[in-house]
């Protein structure tokens, strides 16, 4: 094709940089043939390209080429349509990750929305995610974040000191030393997983009550957190499991509801209807005293079917109920 038919100079940088972001390597002639320009043209664009802040490196060999490294700042950046969607889709939900990022990742979504063409926008606006739980209002400082990962990623041993939860301002002992094996984000808060050589145990940290030390310690070999998966470990951990993610407490009982008004308040439960008015709940709790108060919120007639231990629970609950209804000096 004539060299005349080719894009305009802007057209052509941007298509350009769009073909080396999509391979590693990429020979001059081949991309001359794809750009419709001269070898000489496309030399002249990478230049270009190198004068706007990317890296684009020239590549030995028979054929010769480009390729586009990582660079020391950053430099304008092309994305295309579903790019630039998912992109400030991920923007709107930073602030739910509680990394501190709320801020800048408005004003990055701000940014981002003002370039977007209309059909782009039009479909950014067509998304209003419902946030069922924004978890607390305040996240893990970003540069500590930054930092447990570092050394997450680098399998060095961390060093900080971690705030008592009654009193934040107030270091809880001595530096922790532990072995960092994973982040894990949940209802807005950071946690760390890590193995405690002095304990020989896995313990959870809340990252917005560390504060790390530096420099960091010796390097470790990574371990498999029980079970092989983060999140299912961290999950039990908040269920008072030291095993599987599941309840300490299991139980299964008969109450005089039907299904449908038990199912939305079930939470992980397992709802069976027996007919129009009963229906069989499968549920767990971190203690079997927990297990029979949260029952008692069906304000319905309950059945134990199984085990016994829930049955003394409901016991101790009723002698503690009666006692709370007398009138002092009764």
């Amino acid at each position: 094709m004539p060299l005349s038919a080719a894009p305009t100079t802007s057209q052509r940088l941007l298509s350009l940089l769009s073909l080396l972001q999509v391979r590693r390597d990429w020979p001059g002639d081949l991309l001359a043939q794809r750009l419709r320009v001269s070898p000489r043209t496309v030399r002249r664009d990478v230049d270009r390209l190198r004068e706007l802040g990317y890296p684009v490196r020239a590549t030995k060999g028979p054929e010769g080429g480009y390729r586009l490294d990582a660079g020391s700042q950053m430099p304008p950046l092309l994305f295309d349509d579903d790019q630039a969607v998912a992109l400030a889709i991920a923007l709107r939900g930073a602030p739910q990750l509680g990394a501190g990022i709320g801020e800048a990742a408005a004003r990055a979504l701000a940014t981002l929305r003002q370039v977007m063409p209309s059909r782009l926008r039009s479909r950014l606006d067509a998304v209003e995610p419902t946030v069922v739980d924004r978890g607390p209002p305040a996240g893990a400082d970003p540069d500590v974040l930054l930092a447990v990962g570092a050394a997450v990623r680098a399998h060095e041993e961390l060093r900080f000191d971690y705030a008592a939860p009654t009193a934040p301002a107030e270091q809880d002992g001595p530096p922790r030393r532990v072995q960092p094996h994973h982040l894990v984000a949940r209802a807005g808060r950071w946690y760390l997983i890590a193995w405690v050589p002095d304990r020989e145990a896995w313990r959870t940290y809340r990252v917005d009550r560390m504060t790390p030390r530096v420099p960091n310690g010796p390097r470790f070999t990574p371990r498999d957190v029980p079970g092989g998966d983060p999140v299912a470990f961290l999950s039990a951990r908040f269920k008072g499991s030291d095993g599987p993610d599941q309840w300490p407490c299991r139980a299964e009982v008969v109450l005089d509801l039907p299904a449908a008004e038990v199912l939305p308040f079930a939470g992980d439960g397992v709802v069976e209807p027996l007919d129009a008015a009963r229906c069989r709940l499968q549920i767990g709790s971190w203690s079997w005293p927990g297990l029979a108060a949260s029952l008692l919120r069906f304000d319905a007639d309950i059945e134990v079917v199984t085990p016994p231990e829930l049955r003394a629970a409901f016991g101790d609950l009723a002698v503690r109920a009666e006692k709370a209804a007398r009138v002092r000096g009764d």
